[in-house]
């Protein structure tokens, strides 16, 4: 190593650089301790006065000060945003021993005569989810607005890349940096957070600022952030969210901690939770309308002596003649008459059961007393565990089946199959497992009274369930066709 490093003033956000102190090592080159400095550029380049070129140093001009700006403008507003950081030394540092290394504030003293030596760029793209992310938001009507410490060019550019700015869009009254916002009135400052879209070089007292100049014109407020500077304004707004990867006291501050740091995921959030409010609201105005309406018909009938215009059995009718209803009383009946079947398909049809007729399996509590009735029947066979085990394999099958159903209340399972949901599928081969382990382990097919089937016994249990998606199906398309 040329350089040894001695200490490290850290990054403040005042000066918008951080620095470390260095001494040449015995193999390094000749001369003292230098800095080597880093940060934003413009704060950088404020306080060059000199430029390295190749092994010599010329002396900085505002002309040239110009023209590398313009440079690293180019670069942050390019195809692909770079964010970049201005490079510098200090090759005549002030004395350790005259800096005070407590005080941040005083560190931009230091980093003063400074040598520019480049600019470096790093690549840090959007994601790709975020662009569809802000467009949803636009049409549900919420403002997304950036607050950033970046450069203000590069932030604009990389704001139009993920849609907050049109690509033709101006951002004159609706971008500005820190700087620029305090330069403004209050009520000019007030105006200008109705507006804007984006503010660049903030510190973190600027955040708070925009949220109570938002809750002053009644605007409802989410705020994001991940340090401990961040705090204040997520506990000023009215939702504040905290990045996974943030410190505890963000978290702390917070309503929402965002597991995955990723900003799509709020959006589903307030998707999620608009259906919710949404579907209770629907929910709440149906019953309210529907049942205040039998209230006040029996309310006025009384009052004005009427006869009584609905009796009790009436008034339920509507309770089981609603379309989503019937359609759940449709579903439960087959479950119940597939359960029987399954049992009475043992006694009456099964090639190896006992082959029945109707009389016989429902008057079966006459056996011994009517043996002219039951010839060659014995009387055993009513107390077999196999129709038991179908009836009950029948009813579980149907219950997986009926999970499947529920998946969506009007889509087909085809458009939304149901292995695209690993968490279900994962349930339904638990329950099934559960349900042969008690088939064929001894003692829990005592307790629960059942025995295990034949393969064509099993065959016959598909077959009575399988209807129950069929069925579904078909009330699927037609609540689609016509309720829809």
């Amino acid at each position: 190593a040329m350089f040894e490093k001695s200490f490290t003033l850290e990054f403040s956000r005042d000066r918008k650089s951080m620095s470390s102190y260095v001494t040449p090592t015995k193999s390094g080159p000749a001369g003292g301790p230098r800095m080597f400095v880093k940060g934003a550029p413009e704060g950088v380049l404020d306080r060059c006065t000199h430029v390295r070129v190749g092994k010599n140093k010329v002396p900085m001009t505002p002309a040239l000060k110009e023209e590398i700006m313009k440079h690293t403008a180019s670069y942050g507003t390019g195809r692909d945003t770079l964010r970049c950081l201005a490079l510098a030394t200090c090759d005549a540092p002030m004395n350790p021993k005259d800096m005070d290394l407590e005080d941040a504030t005083k560190f931009i003293r230091y980093e003063n005569n400074l040598t520019f030596v480049g600019v470096v760029g790093m690549l840090d793209p959007p994601r790709t989810e975020v662009f569809d992310s802000i467009q949803k938001c636009r049409k549900a009507g919420i403002r997304v607005i950036v607050i950033t410490g970046d450069n203000k060019a590069t932030a604009e550019a990389i704001c139009r890349r993920i849609g907050v700015f049109g690509e033709t869009e101006s951002t004159h009254g609706k971008s500005f940096t820190g700087r620029e916002f305090d330069d403004l009135s209050v009520d000019a400052q007030r105006d200008a957070t109705k507006r804007a879209k984006l503010f660049a070089r903030v510190e973190p007292f600027h955040k708070q600022k925009i949220v109570e100049y938002l809750q002053m014109d009644g605007e409802i407020s989410a705020m994001t952030g991940d340090g401990v500077n961040d705090a204040p304004a997520l506990k000023k707004a009215e939702i504040g969210i905290a990045m996974g990867s943030g410190t505890a006291v963000a978290k702390t501050a917070s309503e929402m901690v965002l597991a995955d740091d990723n900003f799509s995921s709020i959006v589903a959030a307030v998707e999620e939770g608009r259906a919710i409010y949404n579907n209770m609201k629907q929910f709440i105005r149906y019953l309210i309308s529907s049942n205040i309406g039998e209230v006040v018909s029996i309310f006025l009938t009384a009052a004005l002596g009427l006869p009584e215009a609905l009796i009790p059995v009436q008034l339920l009718w509507p309770l089981i003649s609603g379309w989503l209803f019937f359609r759940y009383m449709a579903i439960g009946t087959y479950v119940g008459c597939a359960t029987v079947g399954a049992a009475a398909w043992w006694f009456l049809y099964y090639t190896k059961g006992p082959r029945l007729n109707y009389y016989q399996l429902t008057h079966h509590m006459q056996c011994l007393a009517e043996e002219q009735n039951f010839a060659g029947i014995d009387c055993k066979i009513f107390n077999n565990p196999k129709p038991m085990t179908m009836a009950l394999s029948v009813l579980v099958l149907i219950e997986m089946f009926n999970a499947m159903n529920s998946l969506s209340e009007n889509q087909s399972l085809v458009k939304m199959p149901p292995w695209k949901n690993i968490w279900l599928m994962g349930s339904i081969v638990l329950s099934m497992s559960l349900h042969f382990f008690i088939l064929h382990v001894d003692f829990m097919s005592k307790v629960f009274q059942i025995t295990s089937l034949t393969l064509e016994e099993w065959f016959a249990v598909i077959k009575i369930s399988v209807p129950v998606l069929i069925l579904d199906e078909v009330l699927k398309f037609v609540a689609r066709k016509f309720t829809d």
